[in-house]
């Protein structure tokens, strides 16, 4: 019972905020929905938001906001999938192809975040450092961002990072040095594979990284189940 209210408590709040921020700007930064982008992604295929595990099987997902474990406390997608623009997702391939030399692989907390889920985040924590503001949008809303940490492929545990992902910490910055030697060099690691291949880290976030080029790419609030 417990469960089922915590369940019904996040979707009237994700709903209360939807309606109260995200017809505020999306008109105005030409937010596409669902009609708009699948007419976008039939004329491009690199438009085309894809499942990450299609094209990479081996990776590792752990998406929390289709779980309570994530700053918000409450569940914020409906499916446990990530999703992502095509040449992001070709990048991300080289990527862990790179890392698999080292033993190692790649975990991923988030990626495409539909608009309307960033207005809801905006209005839990309007903190611009961490969330991204709606008069703007986020990255994530263009299938061009990625949020993971390194796992060992033998154990399949994560590496020794600075924080946990979502930290509101500090110590969560980029170039944040008052750490132990080995979350350093296993953050500079991810920093380095991932640069190589296309991908740069945010000042605030270890984690989060975007792809170069995500300006080709519209903001788009789709739903999860709308993406084939």
């Amino acid at each position: 019972m417990k469960r089922f209210v915590t369940i019904i408590f996040s979707a009237l709040i994700l709903c209360t905020f939807n309606k109260a921020g995200a017809q505020d700007y999306s008109a105005v930064l030409h937010v596409e929905n669902e009609a708009q982008y699948l007419r976008e992604a039939k004329a491009d295929s690199n438009k085309k938001l894809v499942e990450i595990k299609k094209y990479i099987p081996g990776i590792v997902l752990d998406i929390r906001y289709a779980t309570t474990n994530n700053f918000t406390h409450h569940i914020m997608y409906k499916q446990a999938r990530a999703f992502t623009r095509l040449p992001v997702v070709r990048a991300l391939q080289q990527v862990e192809a790179d890392l698999k030399t080292r033993g190692l692989g790649l975990k991923i907390y988030d990626a495409y975040r539909p608009y309307s889920v960033t207005v809801t985040f905006y209005q839990v924590t309007p903190d611009t450092n961490f969330v991204a503001d709606p008069k703007k949008g986020s990255k994530h809303n263009r299938g061009c961002a990625i949020d993971l940490s390194l796992i060992d492929l033998k154990t399949g545990k994560e590496l020794d990072m600075p924080t946990g992902f979502d930290s509101f910490s500090k110590k969560a910055g980029a170039e944040y040095a008052d750490l132990p030697k080995e979350e350093l060099a296993n953050r500079e690691l991810l920093k380095s594979v991932m640069e190589t291949h296309g991908f740069k880290v945010i000042s605030t976030e270890w984690w989060h990284y975007d792809f170069n080029g995500w300006q080709n790419y519209p903001l788009l609030d789709v739903p999860f189940t709308a993406i084939k």
